[in-house]
């Protein structure tokens, strides 16, 4: 492989690894942790006051809390070097005091959206899993601009290349090429600021030159947004059935993810 093949593929790989949020000095902030194991955190504990414990846990919640306000998901690593630090033999049981604390105190469920990197969301434990909290019936604009483009994806099947979403915010007269009044520059918020929130995935097609992406759900949208909400606005915009788009609607009622094609080159 020549020196500029291997440039490419190095700037390719960081690339795709910035577009999912996680570098790869982040990935090995995590590898440096183990999982205590039970009669670690027991000893742990048997050297710390209670008070100590119970501050650390206080300091864990916020942490989520000021994360939550601008929907990005906690990666443990960065639990463990910015808020748990020299607590870490007791993690497990910090994080069980905290989901007890976000469900009894504020009505959250805390669940971990990515078991591979160990990234953690808060939800509305109120509302059933699938059945979405804040884009269920999207009341802010760039929630609903969100859903406009999950509910693009979705109805393609899963997977959809990056010029088609241009297109069609183009028709809703959202320019990605231009500064938007509500959004400001669109292009950043859909690929950046949606994929940090693990809303979106925005992966790039090996292969294609020049340069081309493609999107999908975010492991964020798995669980908070409602396919049967995209069904219903679908089948009112175009005055049909949810049930005329067969695959669609088995893959709402079925609470499966979407599809992951290996291309999205037939779309």
């Amino acid at each position: 492989m020549s020196q500029r093949k291997r440039l490419s593929n190095t700037q390719s790989s960081s690339q795709n690894k910035r577009q999912s949020g996680t570098s790869a000095a982040e990935e090995n902030d995590d590898s440096t942790f183990t999982q205590p194991s039970m009669s670690q955190v027991q000893k742990g504990m048997e050297r710390l006051t209670p008070a100590q414990v119970d501050q650390k846990t206080a300091e864990v919640v916020q942490y989520f809390l000021v994360k939550d306000q601008k929907k990005i998901p906690v990666r443990r690593a960065d639990l463990v070097k910015h808020v748990v630090k020299e607590y870490r033999t007791i993690y497990p049981e910090i994080m069980k005091r905290a989901a007890r604390t976000f469900d009894q105190v504020f009505g959250l469920k805390m669940i971990e959206i990515d078991a591979k990197n160990h990234m953690y969301i808060l939800i509305n434990k109120l509302e059933p899993v699938g059945e979405a909290s804040a884009i269920k019936k999207p009341t802010n604009p760039k929630m609903g601009l969100l859903f406009v483009i999950l509910s693009v994806v979705f109805m393609k099947g899963g997977v959809v290349r990056e010029n088609v979403i241009w297109s069609t915010l183009k028709k809703l007269r959202v320019d990605p090429g231009e500064k938007h009044d509500e959004f400001g520059d669109v292009r950043r918020v859909v690929t950046d600021e949606f994929v940090r929130q693990r809303y979106l995935e925005y992966v790039r097609i090996p292969h294609t030159e020049p340069v081309e992406h493609e999107f999908r759900w975010g492991q964020r949208a798995d669980v908070e947004v409602s396919k049967t909400k995209i069904l219903e606005f679908m089948g009112q915009l175009h005055e049909q059935e949810p049930q005329s788009w067969s695959q669609q609607y088995r893959e709402a009622h079925s609470g499966a993810g979407p599809s992951q094609p290996g291309s999205s080159s037939q779309r």
